[in-house]
């Protein structure tokens, strides 16, 4: 069996990834140092696969301790590497932790994936990287434009950093550009589990719907859109998990050095976020507590994707609608009150 080392395996997008990797015949290694994210989806990973993961909670920044990963396991084969921080309005804030975090791990881990062979990388990029673009839905060939935050400029600045690594060492490295990941496993074993205030739209809509929180916030109602509220493509985070196995899959086979690929991992529908709510609302039968609010620094205006390369090349499609998005959240949300 090939092992390929997930990091931030225990994050949301990182677990639902393991679970794919593993029914697809993979040996998976996780790190994770738990700092936005919790051991409790090992567990629910165990559930659905029957295998136990292990995990080392390391800190990528040390290159040293990461290292180690690798000296433990020389059959590392691939890389797919999800670790960072992620959350918008929070990188407007902190914009040097965002820096440190995301671009330090990532040059760490490139060296070891060269030192140590492991020539098969898989970097989880962001639609960010494109801004405001000027026309939607955006290709994998339309120009980047300035990122609307830091953390945006950060997966900007990993995307130049792989390129450049690939093309002075024997790496096959693939850049994953997806939009909102949303929902939970079918099994509801595995889902989005933030730590403190929700960043992200949907576990906002499912914790003020439980009563978690007592309302959430619209951030703007004044943007050029259909109804004002900002616009973004939506996707089941098992259909995001499953487009990593393809990807790796097609750099194993194609086994090519030096060669960087992209893809964009979106549905290719465009949904407004109030509509998100009333998509919610429909599927849970809750009547969602929200008011409008001021936008929010570092949001863009609207974006999805043109996904016709993933589909053509990674014989990729999407297999949930946004219903199944919506009702699977609100599944894992209620039976983490059980």
């Amino acid at each position: 069996m090939q092992t390929i080392l997930v990091t931030g395996g225990c994050g949301y997008i990182g677990a639902h990834t393991i679970v794919d990797l593993i029914q697809n015949g993979f040996e998976v290694i996780s790190v994770d140092n738990l700092c936005r994210a919790s051991e409790h989806s090992l567990k629910g990973i165990e559930q659905i696969t029957g295998k136990k993961i292990k995990n080392y909670v390391i800190d990528l920044t040390n290159k040293a301790a990461t290292e180690q990963i690798f000296i433990d396991h020389p059959t590392i084969k691939g890389i797919i590497h999800f670790a960072a921080y992620k959350a918008v309005g929070e990188s407007v804030e902190k914009p040097l932790d965002y820096y440190e975090n995301n671009l330090f791990s990532l040059v760490h881990l490139l060296q070891l994936a060269v030192q140590y062979n492991a020539k098969h990388f898989i970097f989880s990029s962001s639609c960010t990287v494109y801004g405001n673009p000027d026309s939607i839905p955006v290709t994998e060939l339309t120009a980047l434009k300035t990122a609307a935050s830091p953390y945006g400029a950060t997966k900007q600045m990993g995307e130049t950093i792989v390129q450049d690594s690939t093309v002075a060492h024997p790496l096959s490295s693939i850049l994953l550009r997806y939009f909102n990941p949303v929902g939970a496993h079918p099994s509801i074993a595995i889902g989005e589990l933030p730590i403190g205030r929700p960043q992200n739209l949907v576990p906002a809509i499912t914790q003020t719907a439980i009563g978690k929180l007592p309302k959430m916030l619209v951030y703007g109602s004044d943007y050029k859109t259909r109804d004002g509220s900002c616009i973004r493509d939506f996707i089941h985070v098992c259909d995001i998990a499953h487009a990593h196995t393809l990807a790796l899959q097609y750099s194993i086979k194609n086994d090519k050095t030096n060669y960087c690929d992209i893809f964009n991992l979106g549905t290719g529908n465009g949904i407004t976020v109030l509509e998100a709510i009333q998509a919610f609302e429909k599927v849970a039968g809750v009547k969602l507590n929200y008011e409008i609010g001021p936008r929010r620094a570092g949001d863009i205006v609207a974006i999805y994707a043109n996904n016709d390369y993933a589909v053509k090349k990674l014989g990729w499609t999407c297999q949930y609608g946004l219903d199944e998005m919506m009702r699977t959240a609100w599944e894992w949300e209620k039976s983490l009150v059980k």
